[in-house]
């Protein structure tokens, strides 16, 4: 198992490094109230953020996603005070969430102070707009850049952010985002999307990389995982890692969050890689579009009004 200390990066547009393997903090400890599936928040049975994150940082993830909507960087921030880790190992995304984005640079700026608080840092390595939220995102954006540059974010990002939504970003930006996190996995592999920000010098950043487990059971991954004698999660992870792509996992459990690093000591082979990359259905990028329709306003006060949400979207 490759450890953090000696984790593999890649260079980001701005020269910073990024760790390839990370560890997502989304519904760790916490539910958002407008998350998919969510109940009461927290739940009374859950074990706490900071216990899990703990058990990251044990387990050797140096990485942490986080993000405002998440509803747990103050535990987050726990976890780091207690594990002893120094800053200088770390590397600390977080996301601006669609109600403060709608509210204008202000209220960003005044986010990004809170979630350097919570997390008790000084600054962050990597500050992203969570959805391109529309008439709203590129003041947002334009924020972050300020923030850049009074030192409180190294690296800036989008996420969520399709070709036009980037198209209509740099009309106004002068910095080029470093990231664009998006989903992508075996079953929402968008071709055109992923090539046109790779040329752009946008590097890719994989949530829901192992599908909240609702593959481990699909054919060709078990077959996939059989033949190496790996887990379906592992196979996901080194699908992801293989493309380049930075993979962030998620798990409340520690034996899981260490298979899901164990992505480095071998490989898929071409036919692999070739059978993974064809899973990505017709029904997927329809709930794909869909999916991007509702978020770019939720929890705003635009929240359904479609006709402010561009049409011209490309889903592959």
């Amino acid at each position: 198992m490759a450890s953090m200390t000696a984790m593999p990066t890649v260079t980001l547009n701005d020269q910073t490094a990024h760790p390839i393997v990370g560890y997502g903090t989304y519904k760790v400890g916490y539910v958002p109230a407008s998350a998919s599936a969510a109940t009461t928040a927290p739940a009374e049975s859950a074990v706490s953020a900071a216990d899990c994150v703990k058990q990251a940082l044990e387990v050797g993830y140096r990485f942490l996603d986080c993000a405002e909507f998440y509803g747990n960087e103050a535990e987050v921030g726990k976890a780091i005070a207690a594990s002893g880790v120094p800053r200088s190992d770390l590397y600390l995304a977080s996301k601006v969430w669609t109600t403060t984005i709608h509210n204008g640079p202000a209220a960003v700026q005044a986010q990004l102070e809170k979630t350097l608080r919570d997390l008790g840092v000084d600054y962050l390595d990597l500050y992203c707009i969570h959805w391109p939220v529309p008439g709203k995102h590129v003041a947002a954006y334009k924020q972050l850049e300020a923030a850049q540059k009074a030192g409180l974010v190294r690296s800036l990002g989008v996420s969520n952010y399709a070709i036009e939504d980037f198209k209509e970003l740099m009309l106004s930006a002068a910095v080029t985002p470093a990231v664009n996190q998006i989903e992508i996995n075996p079953f929402l592999f968008r071709k055109k999307t992923i090539e046109f920000f790779r040329s752009q010098g946008v590097a890719l950043q994989s949530y829901r990389s192992l599908r909240d487990g609702k593959a481990f059971e699909e054919p060709t991954v078990v077959g996939v995982a059989a033949k190496h004698g790996r887990s379906a999660a592992q196979v996901l992870g080194r699908w992801c890692v293989q493309h380049g792509f930075i993979y962030i996992p998620k798990s409340v459990k520690a034996v899981r969050m260490r298979e899901n690093m164990q992505v480095f000591d071998w490989a898929l082979d071409v036919e692999d890689m070739a059978k993974l990359d064809e899973l990505t259905l017709p029904a997927a990028l329809d709930t794909y579009r869909a999916l991007y329709i509702k978020c770019v306003v939720r929890d705003t006060p635009d929240a359904g009004r479609t006709e402010l949400v561009r049409t011209d979207l490309t889903v592959d």
